[in-house]
């Protein structure tokens, strides 16, 4: 963001991880902010707290849709006590992982992957386009994994492709409003979900598979989004920035 211009940013699955530097960095940059968290209330209260009131936490899980609508309409109350002007920018982030081969997938367990990452995505997508500012920001969060997939990884390559799609054919629906519709797919990035999911050794080499040789880290992820979000990329939309260090 830049030109000195007024961001009111909704931001989902915001409390940790790539979510909560995209917060810390809109806020730092005079974005007033309202994310979702579903777990993790005490860590979504200290980003509030750490950030000085600029941003706003509000409970909501994406793969309830009722509880998509409320945080919208908590939102709007919050923009407007603030004086911050209408939605001009979404960052569509909240997502699960389930890894498990093909011939163990449960149908409940593609549901669950689905319901937040394909539709729960999507009709945050549409209930952020509903009430957005002309002029404004979409951004996606999808994964490199889409590309360059690792075995286990069926059901959430193929919910995170879905958005991906998505992300396209609403660059041109609502591109006549001037709405720029993007995804980012982030490889390898240093977040305690991947550690908690992978062992040191297994880290070490994907770093070393990355042009830049290391691993992504939160805050790189934030700043291409960031980038998307700003003046600046007014002509980019139905894009998909993969923020990777060239692994893929």
């Amino acid at each position: 963001m830049s030109g000195g211009r007024r961001m009111a940013a909704v931001v989902t699955g915001g409390s940790r991880g790539i979510g909560r530097a995209v917060v810390e960095r809109l806020v730092h940059d005079g974005a007033t902010v309202v994310f979702s968290y579903t777990a993790g209330e005490r860590a979504a209260k200290e980003l509030c707290e750490s950030l000085g009131g600029r941003a706003t936490a509000v409970r909501a899980d994406a793969a309830d849709l009722g509880q998509v609508e409320e945080l919208f309409a908590a939102a709007d109350e919050m923009f407007a006590a603030a004086d911050a002007g209408p939605l001009r920018a979404l960052v569509n982030n909240a997502g699960v992982i389930a890894h498990a081969p093909i011939d163990e997938v449960t149908p409940q367990v593609y549901d669950e992957v689905m319901a937040v990452n394909a539709r729960g995505a999507y009709f945050t997508l549409r209930a952020a386009a509903r009430r957005m500012a002309d002029g404004g920001r979409i951004v996606n969060i999808s994964t490199t994994g889409t590309a360059w997939p690792s075995l286990g990884e069926s059901v959430y390559a193929a919910s995170k492709a879905a958005l991906e799609q998505v992300t396209r054919v609403a660059s041109r629906e609502l591109g006549p409003r001037r709405i720029t519709v993007n995804c980012v797919s982030p490889g390898a990035t240093d977040t305690d979900l991947l550690r908690a999911g992978a062992p040191p050794e297994v880290l070490q080499t994907v770093a070393h598979m990355t042009a830049l040789g290391r691993l992504g880290t939160p805050a790189d992820i934030a700043a291409v989004v960031a980038l998307l979000l700003s003046p600046d990329a007014g002509w980019l939309t139905g894009q998909n920035l993969r923020a990777d260090g060239g692994l893929v």
